[in-house]
C-alpha cells in the first residue's frame, strides 16, 4: 500500500482574537472554523508545516511525512493526498507560483524544489546534503527555510536558519545577489531569515525572525526600514499591499498597512502562513500538527 493511502488526517486548533491592541490596530471580527479540514481518519501523522491556497480554490498542507502534500477545498472538503515517501528530508514551506508551480524548501537537505502539481521535480536550487557558508559558494545553502517567486520570475529564496540572507535567482536558476549586509543586529543585517515576499513595488519584504522585525530592501537589495514586528513564521502580501505576517513562538498572525499594525489574531504555533485574495488567512501549527482557518469579516 503506498502512502497515499496509509496517511490519516485530524484538525485540533486553540485559537483566539486579541483583545488587547488599541482601536486604531484592533482588527474587525475573524470567524474561526476550527474544524476546518475534513481529512479521512483522526489524526495527522506529521508535522503540518505549511498551508498555502492554490490560487485555484483549493489548499494545500505540507505536511513533514509522506504523502507530503493534502489538498482541500476551501471548504475543507479532502481532495487529493500524493507526494512519495523519500521526496524530501525535511520539508519546511510551501509555495504556488503564479504559474501553479510548488516550490518547496527542504531545511535539511539544503535545496529548493520546483515541481508540478503531481510530484515531479521540475528544477532544484541549491547542492541537496551539501550545506555551505554564504562565503563558500552562493548558490549553496545552509537549511534553507522559504521561497517566493516574483512576476519576472525570479525566485527569492530565504537561507535561513544558518546563513542570513536572501539568495536571488533568475527564473532559470542562475544565481543573482544575495540580499542582506550580513548576519547580526544592525540596520540591514538578518539574523536567522525565515520568510520572503515581494509588494507591489517590488521592495523585498523579509522575516528577520531573530531580530523581530521585517526588513524592507529596494529591488535591488538596499535596506530602507525595518517593522517591529515578530517574525518567525510565514509572510503574504495581497495586491494591495496588505501584509501578514506569522510567528510561531508568539502565537500570532499580525496584519500590516506601509509597516503600520492593522490587526492582530492569536493562532497557536502559526508557522505557515497563507493568505486567499479574499483576505482568509490559513494557519499550520507545525508541530502541534494543526491546521486553522480565519475567515475576513
Amino acid at each position: 500500500m503506498n502512502a497515499c493511502c496509509k496517511w490519516l488526517a485530524h484538525c485540533s486548533v486553540a485559537l483566539g482574537l486579541m483583545s488587547s491592541l488599541p482601536a486604531t490596530a484592533q482588527s474587525a471580527a475573524y470567524t474561526v472554523d476550527a474544524e476546518w479540514a475534513q481529512v479521512p481518519g483522526g489524526v495527522w501523522d506529521g508535522s503540518t508545516t505549511w498551508i498555502t491556497p492554490d490560487g485555484q480554490g483549493n489548499v494545500v498542507v505540507l505536511v513533514r511525512t509522506a504523502p507530503y502534500f493534502r489538498m482541500f477545498t476551501a471548504d475543507g472538503s479532502f481532495v487529493r493526498a500524493w507526494g512519495e515517501d523519500g521526496l524530501f528530508d525535511t520539508a519546511h514551506s510551501l509555495t504556488i507560483d503564479s504559474q501553479g508551480n510548488y516550490w518547496v524548501t527542504d531545511s535539511t537537505d539544503h535545496a529548493v524544489y520546483k515541481l508540478d502539481d503531481q510530484g515531479t521535480v521540475l528544477m532544484t536550487l541549491g547542492k541537496p546534503g551539501e550545506a555551505a557558508n554564504n562565503d563558500q559558494d552562493p548558490e549553496r545553502f545552509n537549511q534553507v527555510n522559504h521561497v517566493t517567486v516574483a512576476p519576472s520570475g525570479d525566485i527569492y529564496v530565504s537561507d535561513g536558519y544558518q546563513n542570513s540572507r536572501v539568495a536571488q535567482f533568475t527564473e532559470q536558476g542562475r544565481y543573482v545577489r544575495s540580499i542582506g549586509d550580513g548576519k547580526g543586529g544592525e540596520p540591514g543585517h538578518l539574523q536567522v531569515p525565515h520568510g520572503v515576499a515581494l509588494d507591489s513595488a517590488g521592495r523585498i519584504l523579509v522575516n528577520d525572525s531573530d531580530n523581530a522585525r521585517v526588513s524592507v530592501f529596494t529591488a535591488e537589495g538596499e535596506f530602507v526600514e525595518a517593522w517591529p514586528y515578530p517574525s518567525r513564521g510565514g509572510i503574504v502580501v495581497l495586491p494591495d499591499d496588505t501584509v501578514f505576517v506569522s510567528d510561531v513562538n508568539a502565537g500570532v498572525v499580525n496584519i500590516l498597512r506601509d509597516g503600520e499594525l492593522m490587526g492582530s489574531v492569536n493562532a497557536d504555533r502559526a508557522h505557515g502562513l497563507g493568505v486567499a485574495n479574499d483576505g482568509t488567512i490559513y494557519v499550520s501549527g507545525a508541530s502541534r500538527m494543526t491546521v486553522m482557518k480565519i475567515s475576513a469579516p
